[in-house]
Order: structure tokens, then sequence, then C-alpha cells
């Protein structure tokens, strides 16, 4: 793959440790704060460090004087074929940044395919959520429209949510407002109290920016059994991607997960490890649950956050987690999820199939007109094949990174 010549004074290099600071602050110039309005080391230790799927690979274009110009990361995923069982390796494109006083430049091109060129042997699909600024450069470089990922509303407050609407497309500014109140449990405890994390590596053994230690990958898979030669997923003879994991959560994956090997699109496997560094350790990111039980057993898992939205309070539902086929279990989660948070709506998304669509007519939730991520992907080396159709996405799986 070629790239663009680098202009003659910056040097292109892998992202170093003692660099977070400066591209912090270059992040926040050239994109402000991000989802949790302010750029800190720990949310980008979350993201980029921590992630259960390895270290973000990352570069820099850097000055003479050492100042840096640009910044490109590459955040690593994994998606799950659950009628083979087999992992497809990604890496999403986000938290790129160029200096306003060095746009215009090919620099955003130069770092985005020359990291490309260093994940290819790795990474099978690279996918992300590229906004409208930024949509027309992925198109140049070979990216691939796939279509829009849409969202589901459910008005709770109607007089709130219509002036909030309308100040919306007026363009009316939204004055500085405090947080959503919600009485909800936070997943950081709800989580912390059901599922046990690796200990964290050692400071010497933690990843180098430009890809995971093998002390990372240890600590990362420490306590998770090896991947089962028949079907590539990790467990014992039957390929049980929760071996080693119990209790109530537990098994509730554990049933999602079977029913889910006769869905052939692409999901994330959630397993209790994943929801934890998910939704229980995102440093400045509110997320609450809910649940539902019937006769004492744990039929569903809901999590989200509330967040200001402009004039109006959203409960942002990433993920809703029900056993199959219990549409009930569904409703009384997204139900519950307007009742409960506190806010003017709800915003998710529900994938076709899933038992939160087949519930949320009835739940009052409809598809919003012009809403939605548009979703693009690509090969490392040049097109992809897949459609939108070929993913089942929850909220979760896009927004935040």
């Amino acid at each position: 793959m070629s790239a663009l010549p680098a202009p003659a004074e910056l040097t292109f290099r892998p992202l170093a440790e003692d660099d977070l600071p400066a591209v912090l602050d270059l992040l926040t110039a050239s994109l402000a704060g991000g989802p949790t309005g302010t750029r800190t080391a720990d949310f980008f230790g979350w993201k980029h460090r921590l992630g259960p799927f390895g270290a973000s690979p990352g570069l820099v274009a850097e000055t003479p004087q050492g100042r840096l110009a640009g910044v490109r990361l590459f955040l690593r995923w994994q998606w799950h074929e659950g009628s083979t069982g087999r992992t497809v390796t990604a890496v999403r494109p986000v938290d790129t940044a160029t200096h306003p006083d060095f746009q215009g430049r090919g620099i955003f091109r130069r770092l985005t395919l020359d990291l490309l060129g260093q994940v290819a042997g790795e990474a099978e699909l690279v996918f992300n959520t590229p906004n409208g600024n930024s949509l027309p450069g992925y198109r140049k470089m070979g990216w691939q429209e796939l279509g829009r990922v849409p969202v589901a509303l459910r008005p709770v407050r109607p007089a709130a949510f219509a002036r909030g609407v309308r100040a919306a497309l007026a363009r009316t500014p939204a004055g500085a407002a405090a947080p959503p109140a919600c009485g909800l449990p936070t997943a950081r405890s709800w989580f912390a109290d059901r599922v046990t994390l690796p200990d964290p590596p050692r400071p010497a053994d933690r990843a180098a920016p430009d890809g995971p230690t093998t002390a990372d990958r240890q600590n990362r898979t420490a306590g998770r059994a090896a991947p089962d030669a028949a079907t590539g997923s990790s467990g014992g003879p039957a390929g049980d991607p929760m071996a080693g994991a119990d209790g109530p959560l537990a098994e509730l994956l554990r049933e999602r997960a079977a029913a889910d090997r006769a869905d052939p699109r692409l999901a994330v496997l959630r397993t209790p490890e994943f929801l934890r560094w998910r939704y229980g350790e995102a440093p400045g990111l509110d997320y609450r649950v809910l649940t539902c039980h019937r006769g004492g057993e744990l039929t569903g898992l809901a999590v989200g956050r509330p967040r200001r939205r402009g004039p109006l309070a959203e409960f942002t539902l990433a993920d809703v987690l029900v056993r199959p086929g219990d549409r009930d279990s569904a409703a009384r989660l997204l139900r519950a999820a307007a009742r409960e948070s506190g806010c003017d709506h709800v915003a998710t998304h529900l994938s076709p199939g899933t038992e939160a669509a087949a519930a949320a007519l009835r739940s009052g939730f409809l598809r919003a007109p012009r809403t939605g991520m548009t979703l693009a992907a690509r090969t490392p080396t040049g097109r992809t094949a897949l459609t939108l159709p070929d993913w089942r996405f929850t909220l979760g799986d896009l927004e935040v990174f």
C-alpha cells in the first residue's frame, strides 16, 4: 500500500507513552472534550490500554522541535460469527487529529494509510462510524459507506421532548445544565460486585502504545480457557465462552451465546469481563443498570447512561440482554428504562431480529428519522464484501468510541 510522502520537516513514528499529555492536548484542540467532556489520561487508558482485545496501535507526526502535528489510533476490536464460532479480528480508526497549524498537508491520510499497513497482517476488518466531515476523506482512502445504523426513540416527557426538539431544529444554544438525576444502580458498583477481573499489569509490563506486550496478553487472558481448536472460541470441549464463570449473569450470557450460534451476523461476544470493562470501568461515563427477574432468576439486563443532549436529558440505552425468546423481559426492561431513568427520552439501537426489537413498538419506541451513525468499512488491503445487514449491533458497540 502506498502512502503520501511525509512533509519534509515531519517525522512519522509510533506513539510513545510519554506522548500522552501532548496527544490529549491535540485531541482536545481538534475534537473538543469527547464523550466525557474532558480528555483525561484515565479515559484514554481505559479505551486504548486496558481494552479486552489489546492495546491500540498509534502513530504521531512530529516536528523537529518535538511538537506533535498529528495523531492517529486504531482501537482493537473483535467480532464473533455466531454460526461458525469464528472470531473476526478488527480495528476501528478512532481519535485522529491534525493540529490546525498543519491541516491540509496530507497528515491525516499519511497516518491512516501507514497504520493500515502496520495492521494488515493481524486484522481482517477495518470499520468505524465517521461523521459527515471526515467521511469524504475515508471514502478517498478506500472505505465503503455501508449504510446508516438507525436510532429508536421513546419520549418520556412529551412536552419537554417537543421543546427540546424545536430548540435543536432552531439551533438554539443550550445553557449549562447539571447532569440528569438518575436513581438506577451504577454499572461500576453492579459489575464490581459480580465480576472479578484479572489483576492489572504492573507498570513495567504495560503495553507500549503500538501493541500489547506478552505480559499484557497474559494478564488480560488470565483465568480464561484457551481457544477451542474446533470452534475458535474460548471454553471447554463445547466451546463455552463463559468457561470458568459462574453466577446468574454468566448463566444468562451462556444461554444468550448458545442461542446466537444460529445467527450468522457479526456481533460482540458478551462475557462478564467484557461487560465490566465496557460499562463498569469506563471513567467519566455514568452507566446505570436495570435488571429483570422471574421466579428469582435473572432473565434480563440492560445498561444505559443519563446524559445531556442539547437542552434534553437523554438516557442512552446501550445494551439489552435477555434470555433467548424472552420478549416479555425485553419489554419490561425497555419500559423500565423510560420509567426509571429520570430523563426526557430514551435513545437506543434495536437490531432486527432481537427480542428487544420485537418488543419495541409495544414499549413505545419508534425509529427516529435523520438520526443514527454511518457505518464505513474496508479490509486492511482493500474492499470488504460485508454489508450493513451482516452486523448485529447494540448502541454500546458504537457510542463513545
